[in-house]
């Protein structure tokens, strides 16, 4: 029987929502080059991808946190994922922005977060894990206790593991890199020899080069 990291992973490849370039790389926003792009957000153009996303997420948030009272989502990427699970197990929503909004009541936190409320935080993709974490900071300077984080997808980079570790935040997530490489090469989208570019890439990403 397939894994959901399998499962996740082929119908992301189906909708073309990974792209893998070896030869031709990306330029991430970081300035890293990548010969791997991952568009979560094309999951939401498709209802019956976009059900099976909410579906897993609100099934992972039942079997992995107890007396859970909010989910936040991380901005942009994350707002309708984590607004669709919090419908779904009819919790209150909150997003939270990459900075604070430059008027108004320049808010970091969109929505009522209480202190002492025990919150998911909702992530489309993880990289170097920085800007996830700064999320669970703002929410544990609210007063409130992170009780782990759901992801879409991770690429698994050690810098993210290990800051994940330092803020002592679990993180669980539909699927990852190792899935998704094994499913592009079972599906013939790459070869042997991408696969072995894209280790490499994985090793060092600030520093790969193609």
């Amino acid at each position: 029987m397939k894994t959901l990291e399998k499962i996740f992973a082929a119908k992301l490849l189906k909708v073309k929502a990974i792209k893998l370039q070896p030869t031709n790389p990306f330029t991430w926003a970081s300035g890293w080059e990548s010969p791997f792009y991952c568009d979560n957000r094309k999951t939401l153009s498709y209802p019956a991808l976009r059900n099976f996303v909410k579906i897993e997420i609100c099934r992972l948030i039942e079997e992995n946190f107890q007396d859970v009272d909010a989910i936040a989502g991380v901005a942009t990427g994350a707002i309708p994922q984590g607004a669709l699970v919090a419908d779904m197990l009819n919790l209150p929503f909150v997003y939270v922005r990459s900075k604070p909004k430059d008027h108004g009541l320049e808010n970091l936190i969109e929505g009522e977060l209480r202190p002492g409320m025990k919150v998911v935080v909702i992530e489309d993709l993880i990289s170097t894990g920085g800007s996830s974490l700064k999320a669970v900071e703002a929410i544990r300077n609210n007063g409130c206790e992170v009780a782990g984080m759901i992801a879409a997808y991770t690429y698994g980079f050690a810098v993210a593991t290990e800051a994940f570790k330092q803020a002592d935040v679990k993180l669980i997530t539909l699927t990852n890199y190792e899935a998704v490489v094994s499913e592009a090469q079972n599906i013939g989208y790459i070869n042997e020899e991408d696969v072995e570019l894209l280790n490499d890439w994985r090793k060092d990403p600030a520093h790969w080069n193609g």
